[in-house]
């Protein structure tokens, strides 16, 4: 029993609320730090703020790393964003919280959200990768908010680093951090490859696109798809390799555009 910090409590959810509470029981909550604000994350953090009294940490609200598309703006991003939760304290890339026993470094990762914030304990070189890197699956990018050059620029930011072992959000520990993120990568450059061989065959329309990329997909998982198809044709057009024209879009090849071999 001691002074704890609390990462993502969770869902706004009564029964989940109630196994939190037992959890803690006996322990004094000193910080309740948010990774970013998906409504399986954030939300909690204001039952567990009012039982405890500890401030809440944070990049900033949903959208905050995108203000022109940001609830700052008055814009909902997105159905899943927890557009309620605001930080008593605002935390940046590289700024320390310090506890009892305890220092956390913030790594900023935009990409599945702009205000994704990693946390990394010092004392183990461990990283609490929240969504960004989930130990039994890949991360969905979601535009607006979500950015899929973003996504690949923190992924190579945590290449650099030396942790020894990822607490994800979702998912076990990944206790080979650098060769699990070198596989993330690689898997984005296939699927980035297989879109460009998309739109080299004339298929221009994100349905057609996952229809032929995600074969056999669980119907429930296609609109998440076709968002992360966005997400790498936005990226795509930003590097003048893709444009699109007409409402709703058709894609093609643009003048740049280097197909993998």
């Amino acid at each position: 029993m001691g002074r704890v910090a609390v990462i993502d409590p969770g869902p706004d959810d009564p029964e989940h609320l109630a196994h939190l509470r037992d959890a803690l029981a006996g322990e004094t909550v000193s910080h309740i730090l948010i990774t970013h604000t998906h409504r399986d994350h954030s939300p909690a953090a204001r039952a567990l703020k009012q039982w405890t009294g500890a401030p809440t940490y944070g990049f900033g609200p949903h959208g905050a790393g995108k203000p022109e598309h940001g609830i700052e703006q008055g814009i909902v991003v997105e159905e899943g964003g927890d557009t309620v939760f605001v930080p008593d304290i605002r935390v940046r890339d590289g700024d320390v919280i310090e506890g009892d026993g305890f220092t956390l470094e913030c790594v900023h990762t935009p990409g599945h959200t702009s205000n994704h914030m990693c946390y990394a304990l010092r004392e183990e070189k461990a990283l609490f990768t929240g969504d960004h890197v989930m130990g039994w699956s890949t991360t969905v990018v979601a535009p607006p908010d979500g950015d899929m050059g973003d996504y690949l620029a923190s992924l190579k930011k945590l290449l650099a680093r030396e942790d020894r072992v990822y607490w994800p959000a979702h998912g076990g520990a990944v206790r080979n951090p650098k060769d699990f993120v070198a596989a993330y990568l690689a898997h984005r450059m296939e699927r980035e490859a297989q879109i460009l061989a998309a739109l080299k065959d004339g298929l221009g329309r994100i349905p057609d696109m996952v229809n032929r990329i995600y074969v056999g997909l669980d119907p429930r998982l296609i609109p998440a798809a076709g968002l992360s198809v966005l997400a790498h044709l936005l990226e795509l057009m930003k590097q003048g390799r893709v444009t699109a024209s007409g409402l709703p879009a058709f894609y093609r090849l643009g003048e740049s555009a280097q197909l993998l071999p």
